[in-house]
């Protein structure tokens, strides 16, 4: 019979609950998934599993040539993010990508700070085929329990680059930027050229004055005039897909 952890205090244990801390997951290189589909969507991406917990009352599947520890309920829910824990929960090794310019279309994050539309943006982007996606320092860890659940796999499919706005800035500097802004050219006529970048900012504060005079353009959202702005990751998508809407088309 496999042993079963039952201890919070156990080394193993501790270090995994750390990762639900931005310093744990710089500590130790790695993050968490939880739940059967995100791992199964996990091993397809190519990223690295280092192991997968377990609670001693999940009958499910688990993943294939990975080290599995057995935990009890308690200490399980001790792991956990979730309100309510599915039973299995991995940890994942962060990829590491350099910093290099796009290669196509992208898109540049200003300072998003919550992790919900972090991780909405992420599965948006993925889906609408924004498949390199630039991060500035200030913006929320697009790692963190909350971001990845929200990205709904999206984060094993993108590449994530962080860096600060002038680095960003300069590897951008033969891509056109185009600022999402309230005041900017309508959305629905604006022509984008073949590559670019799409800056979503921040929710609060919008773009910073340093993207904003980097724009090469700027596009805008048309609203009623009973709503004054839109949610950062809603707006960011009815961006990506009307600026890539012939990449759709047959």
């Amino acid at each position: 019979m496999k042993m079963i952890l039952t201890s919070k205090s156990n080394p193993l244990v501790k270090e995994t609950a750390s990762l639900k801390e931005k310093k744990g997951r710089k500590a130790l290189g790695m993050f968490l998934i939880e739940g059967k589909k995100m791992t199964l969507e996990c091993q397809k991406s190519g990223l690295t599993i280092d192991c997968a917990f377990v609670s001693e009352s999940y009958r499910g599947e688990t993943p294939e040539g990975v080290k599995t520890v057995l935990v009890s309920d308690e200490v399980f829910k001790f792991l956990s993010d979730e309100k309510t824990p599915q039973g299995i929960l991995c940890r994942v090794k962060l990829p590491s990508f350099g910093l290099v310019p796009p290669t196509g279309k992208c898109l540049l994050l200003d300072g998003v700070a919550d992790p919900g539309n972090m991780g909405a943006i992420i599965r948006t982007a993925n889906a609408a085929g924004y498949e390199e996606i630039y991060l500035t320092d200030d913006c929320t860890d697009p790692y963190s329990p909350k971001s990845v659940r929200a990205s709904m796999s999206g984060v094993f499919f993108t590449k994530l680059y962080t860096g600060t706005r002038e680095e960003l800035l300069s590897l951008l500097k033969d891509t056109p930027i185009v600022v999402a802004d309230m005041d900017g050219e309508n959305v629905f006529s604006f022509c984008p050229p073949k590559r670019y970048a799409l800056v979503v900012g921040n929710e609060g504060n919008g773009v910073s004055e340093e993207v904003k005079n980097a724009a090469t353009n700027k596009i805008g959202i048309p609203m009623r005039g009973t709503q004054e702005s839109l949610n950062a990751s809603v707006a960011a998508g009815i961006a990506m897909y009307l600026l890539s809407k012939n990449d759709f088309q047959n």
